[in-house]
């Protein structure tokens, strides 16, 4: 059986989560999105879902969807609670765990989201933006990253800007990211450094340090990411993304736009 990369990525998003966690859905996420999914058919049933659509509360998680996907998450909030109350009030006592997609890494898992280039008015590159990343970074204990497309343009020594906070002498609660997965491996950040721990099927430690723009830590007992389990994969084509919605986020230029159009002319 063929195993494809972004696979084995939702299966590691899915094994770091916990039968009543509460875990934060962001927007255009769907690989978090289809290992949250994953997690609650397998292993933790009962977790909970903080939507950052309508900034809901969610017992029922929304499938994997683009055209439908604010209705879908809409429909099942318990509550609508807006942004500013989310940021300052619920998730500050909730502090759930929250995979972020970085533009930009360093070694200390500080992120940039903001732009490439280092004049803010003039940049190389406009990105997405920061979201609530400046915020909830600063006091969560549980922050993950993901990074669909591995690159020394990903993972770099210094930030053109800093949109989230990792293990930074700035910080005043909280903590960096414990947790980050690539295409290629596997990551921690013991002792505030990142780290790697595995390294994914056809991938080498060389080939990872030589996608990263700073030297890594090599964790002792590194070892190869182990593949999913056929029932793992079973459920994740047949059941949660049927579609391959997740793949959007590891493909590029042409593949993305036809699979984008292959999904949305199916209704997803």
């Amino acid at each position: 059986m063929d195993i494809t990369a972004d696979e084995i990525m939702v299966v590691c998003i899915a094994h770091q989560l916990h039968d009543g966690d509460v875990v934060a859905q962001g927007l255009a996420t769907p690989l978090v999105a289809a290992g949250y999914l994953l997690a609650r058919y397998t292993h933790a049933p009962d977790l909970y879902f903080a939507s950052a659509i309508g900034q809901g509360m969610c017992r029922q998680p929304a499938p994997l969807s683009i055209s439908q996907i604010e209705s879908l998450w809409l429909d099942r909030a318990l509550s609508n609670i807006g942004f500013a109350r989310a940021a300052t009030e619920i998730l500050p006592s909730l502090r759930p765990k929250e995979f972020f997609r970085p533009a930009q890494v360093d070694a200390q898992g500080n992120i940039n989201n903001i732009a490439f280039g280092k004049d803010y008015r003039h940049p190389r590159m406009r990105l997405p933006g920061t979201g609530g990343i400046p915020d909830v970074t600063t006091f969560l204990n549980d922050i993950y990253l993901y990074v669909p497309r591995h690159s020394r343009v990903t993972f770099v020594s210094r930030l053109d800007f800093c949109a989230g906070l990792g293990h930074n002498e700035a910080r005043t609660q909280g903590r960096g990211p414990v947790y980050l997965i690539s295409d290629l491996g596997q990551f921690d950040f013991e002792n505030g450094h990142m780290r790697l721990v595995s390294f994914h099927p056809g991938c080498s430690i060389e080939k990872i340090q030589s996608h990263t723009g700073f030297p890594l830590e090599i964790a002792s007992n590194v070892m190869e990411t182990p593949l999913p389990t056929t029932e793992e994969i079973d459920l994740l084509r047949n059941e949660i993304d049927r579609g391959g919605i997740r793949k959007l986020e590891t493909l590029s230029g042409a593949a993305r736009r036809e699979l984008l159009h292959q999904i949305l002319a199916a209704g997803g």
